[in-house]
């Protein structure tokens, strides 16, 4: 005889008692650890949905050329179960924290010269349909490359001033956009250089976005329907991957 021990797939606590039968006759368990968010569970589900292991293969498949017919495809699950993963994932910030928490840290002046100089750029996108433009606003370190904050919003002035008063805290002192009007127009000229060479790095970023994420490439059939699953893909990919934040 073998025993097998049954620890909990969402805390990996082994403090765990058998719970009764389902209708189907397979066995419920229940997690006796406190801090756990899940008091019961099965260890093998007749819907493959509910594994902690595939909402997060949801999370990676979205970011890596994904879209949700895709990801729901090749999981065997639902396209419904797919959403709903994707929008009850934890807020997601705006600003690099991490790089802004080390520019206060005891390495101040190191940290200033590398954000000194920012590149700042709008990349397009739709939702639904090419006549509803939705854009992307972001701003990078221009020497590392490193995103320090981003806005979702129209081609507008307004916008513009959304991503300005984010990036206020990292004291940048020179601002390498293209020829945009809005730059102009709110950038004083002793800290704008506007030029297309300086702003390479930054367009870049434009393409690795468009190759990573389906949604975004510009000959396709995959698009967002919704405003609030477009900013949560691209929210997800700029947390994750260059804010390094776990989501």
């Amino acid at each position: 005889m073998v025993l097998m021990p049954v620890l909990c797939p969402y805390c990996h606590h082994d403090q765990v008692v058998k719970r009764g039968k389902t209708d189907t006759g397979k066995q419920h368990y229940r997690c006796q650890n406190p801090d756990c968010a899940h008091t019961s569970f099965l260890l093998d589900p007749a819907y493959k949905g509910r594994l902690p292991d595939m909402k997060q293969h949801v999370i990676d498949m979205s970011l890596n050329g994904s879209g949700v017919r895709d990801t729901a495809r090749v999981l065997g699950i639902s396209p419904t179960t797919v959403i709903h993963e994707l929008k009850k994932r934890p807020a997601l910030t705006s600003v690099n924290q991490p790089c802004l928490r080390a520019l206060h840290s005891s390495e101040v002046d190191v940290i200033i010269r590398r954000v000194d100089d920012a590149e700042v750029d709008e990349m397009w996108s739709f939702v639904g349909k090419k006549p509803e433009p939705r854009w992307l606003w972001h701003a990078i370190d221009h020497w590392t490359g490193t995103v320090l904050a981003y806005v979702f919003g129209r081609r507008t002035d307004e916008v513009f001033l959304q991503l300005k008063a984010l990036l206020e805290p990292f004291g940048i002192r020179r601002f390498h956009t293209d020829y945009w009007g809005a730059y102009a127009r709110h950038l004083e000229p002793a800290v704008h250089r506007p030029s297309k060479r300086n702003t390479q790095p930054i367009e870049r970023k434009h393409l690795t976005l468009r190759t990573r994420i389906k949604r975004l490439a510009r000959k396709t059939i995959c698009f967002s329907r919704s405003i609030e699953m477009h900013d949560i893909i691209i929210g997800l990919f700029i947390n994750r991957y260059e804010f390094g934040l776990p989501v």
